[in-house]
């Protein structure tokens, strides 16, 4: 190695993608300037990583709200593609979450909520490791969206688990007559795959963790709890909710 330590050639190479040699090479030609020597570097056609720049880095954390590390590597990996770094750091909070949900939740909030014109109130259980998440902002900011959406769209049942066998019953032989009825000459497997269809949009009407969270309606309830618990790393359940209107 010459006169620029292992540190600075192993950063600029992190930067650019080019080898260490080349990394070391660039650095010795620009009397240790690391900006001239990446600009060198792609000059001479030898950067191969996106550069990624602190802006977009901060404007993928206000869009995610995942931490500053995970967004510089996401982007890293989706070669400076913004739409990608988010699918990215979907999966990565998806594998934290699923790792996470064996673990016992003792702590939480029972989160009330009354909507401003007093006729409808919400009570929420939300359920996390330790009292510390249970303080957490972002935690909290859960919360209130869970209830909001609870209060918006007034969902029968927590999840798919929750819908009661007979429930279920009833509604699958619905939709099998309404498509034998409509689909009639169809091939069974055809007709089959628009009873699923169909059934998944009954679990979308009826769940509340399929329901779109209402402060951010790109997202249902669970892809939320799923992209906090891969930014927190704490196993966070929705457990239960009540909701009350006047005079229901």
């Amino acid at each position: 190695m010459s006169d620029f330590d292992l540190n600075t050639v192993k950063r600029l190479h992190e930067m650019t993608g080019a080898s260490m040699a080349d990394s070391e090479q660039a650095l010795e030609q620009c009397n240790g300037d690391i900006e001239k020597a990446r600009a060198l570097l792609k000059q001479q056609g030898k950067v191969t990583a996106a550069e990624i720049d602190a802006k977009t880095v901060m404007k993928l954390r206000e869009v995610t709200g995942a931490p500053m590390m995970d967004c510089k590597q996401a982007l890293k990996e989706s070669s400076g593609d913004p739409e990608k770094a988010k699918e990215w750091l979907r999966k990565k909070g998806k594998q934290v979450a699923d790792k996470a949900a064996a673990r016992e939740v003792k702590e939480g909030l029972v989160y009330a909520y009354q909507h401003h014109n007093g006729r409808v109130a919400v009570l929420v259980e939300v359920a996390c490791e330790t009292d510390f998440v249970a303080k957490n902002e972002d935690f909290k900011a859960f919360c209130r969206g869970v209830a909001l959406t609870v209060t918006a769209y007034s969902p029968p049942y927590l999840n798919r688990e929750s819908v009661p066998a007979e429930a279920l019953a009833k509604e699958r032989a619905i939709v099998l007559e309404m498509a034998a009825e409509s689909m009639k000459g169809k091939p069974q497997a055809v007709i089959d795959k628009a009873v699923e269809g169909r059934m998944e949009k009954f679990f979308a009407e009826k769940c509340l963790m399929l329901k779109q969270y209402v402060p951010d309606e790109t997202k249902t309830v669970e892809q939320m709890r799923t992209e906090l618990v891969g930014k927190i790393g704490e196993n966070i359940q929705v457990r239960r909710f009540v909701r009350m209107e006047l005079g229901g």
